[in-house]
């Protein structure tokens, strides 16, 4: 959410910024709506005055004996008490249509963001690794998974529709697996704190990290109005709620293992078959909370982590920056991990990591206390927050089937998930 009182002060600046993001009119809207209120508001005010000096009237009146003049100013006192009510009312409305549309309003990029249109406009950053190929004709993750017998689309498609799976045996286990490896990754080498969340949440925690208002059509609604997430980021994000941290407890890092839900209302034909674009699916998430000096390293930091997690699973990928067409509603700035599928022959994306500056702290009212030299407390300060998906599995698992998989149709584990494995080296068929 953003700052109204900066669009007045740098009108011109927030038209450029809009405009990134195709947007046009939107400032002057904004100033307009503000305006309208604050306009309002200063008649309330002199209605408040007006009050003031007609109570102070009764008084007077009646210390001089004058009942007429009282009671004609008690009956005034009563006209404009009323009008106030009514003027409260209206300037509820005024401030509920300013917030809304500033709401609807996505964030401010960096200016190192490229200009572009789609993800064909992104930047590539750099490359690790070199693409797998092989002596025979490489299978695609679902051709893989059916041959080995462990994963099934059909028996999902009946009891629950389309883009949803059923992963069996070693495929069950190399998901648990790889949540586990990731998640040892997160905690005991980043230092981040590991949470189980809460899959339904109400709608204030979806606005506060910006699903809502712009993406409920991707959202799973309950019949009681809450909704299955679609990241935990949702969650782990609105842990700082309404909150205000002291500066010393900043960084505040947190990492979670979750389902997640999407309706991939916008993705009509898009990877249809397997395992690509999910309903539900499990990600390992990570979230910073921290001060606003410390975000742009706290992006890098976490981008080495995802990246760390696909070195160590020996496959090859590319780091993308988003250009300003494909970059996030929220973020000001996103770098998009790509893998190598060799059954694709393509790089897919398999992480993004994101910093919202202020955004989401605007709309959770998330603030910390800063210090001065001599550890006197200043006045609060909104926090930054970033989020970064470190991985997704389902993704994760398509890469290993894809770039470990064999002539007769087995697939090697990775040495790095062989200890999660109990000690298993190969998957082969059923």
């Amino acid at each position: 959410m953003h700052d109204i009182k900066w669009i007045r002060e740098n009108p011109e600046a927030f038209e450029q910024a809009m405009l990134r993001r195709k947007l046009s009119g939107t400032g002057q809207k904004a100033i307009e709506l503000d305006k309208s209120r604050r306009d309002h508001v200063a008649k309330l005010q002199e209605l408040q005055t007006q009050r003031n000096d007609a109570s102070k009237a009764i008084g007077k009146a009646k210390s001089q004996g004058d009942e007429v003049a009282a009671q004609a100013a008690i009956a005034k006192v009563a006209d404009i008490k009323q009008t106030i009510k009514t003027g409260e009312e209206a300037e509820r409305e005024l401030t509920k249509a300013l917030n809304d549309y500033l709401l609807e309003l996505p964030n401010i990029m960096f200016d190192d963001v490229p200009d572009g249109a789609d993800e064909d406009d992104n930047i590539e950053m750099h490359k690790v690794g070199t693409p797998k190929t092989f002596d025979f004709e490489a299978k695609q993750h679902f051709d893989i998974g059916e041959g080995l017998g462990l994963m099934d689309f059909e028996a999902a498609a009946k009891m629950s529709g389309s883009r949803f799976v059923v992963l069996k045996s070693e495929l069950a286990q190399l998901e648990r697996a790889l949540a586990n490896f990731m998640l040892d990754l997160h905690t005991l080498e980043y230092g981040r704190e590991e949470v189980v969340v809460p899959l339904l949440v109400n709608e204030n925690a979806l606005y506060g990290t910006n699903q809502l208002p712009k993406f409920e059509a991707d959202m799973f609604k309950t019949t009681d109005g809450k909704y299955l997430i679609s990241t935990s980021e949702v969650s782990l994000t609105n842990l700082v709620r309404e909150t205000t941290l002291n500066e010393a407890d900043l960084p505040v890092r947190y990492t979670s293992y979750s389902n997640c839900f999407r309706s991939e209302a916008g993705s009509a034909g898009r990877d249809t078959r397997g395992m690509i674009r999910q309903h539900q699916f499990s990600k390992v998430e990570m979230v910073s909370v921290v001060h606003p000096d410390k975000s742009e390293a706290e992006q890098l930091l976490m981008l080495e982590a995802a990246e760390l997690v696909l070195s160590r699973l020996g496959l090859a990928y590319r780091v993308v920056k988003l250009c300003t067409g494909d970059t996030g509603f929220g973020a000001k700035r996103t770098f998009d991990l790509e893998v190598w599928l060799p059954g694709q022959n393509m790089y897919r994306e398999i992480s993004s990591v994101s910093t919202c500056g202020d955004f989401q702290a605007r709309r959770m009212s998330a603030r910390f206390k800063p210090t001065d030299s001599q550890g006197a407390k200043k006045g609060a300060q909104f926090v930054h927050t970033l989020n970064g998906s470190g991985l997704a599995i389902g993704r994760t698992i398509v890469a290993i089937l894809e770039n470990y998989q064999t002539a007769d149709g087995s697939v090697e584990i990775p040495k790095i998930l062989q200890p999660y494995m109990g000690g298993k080296t190969l998957i082969k068929s059923k």
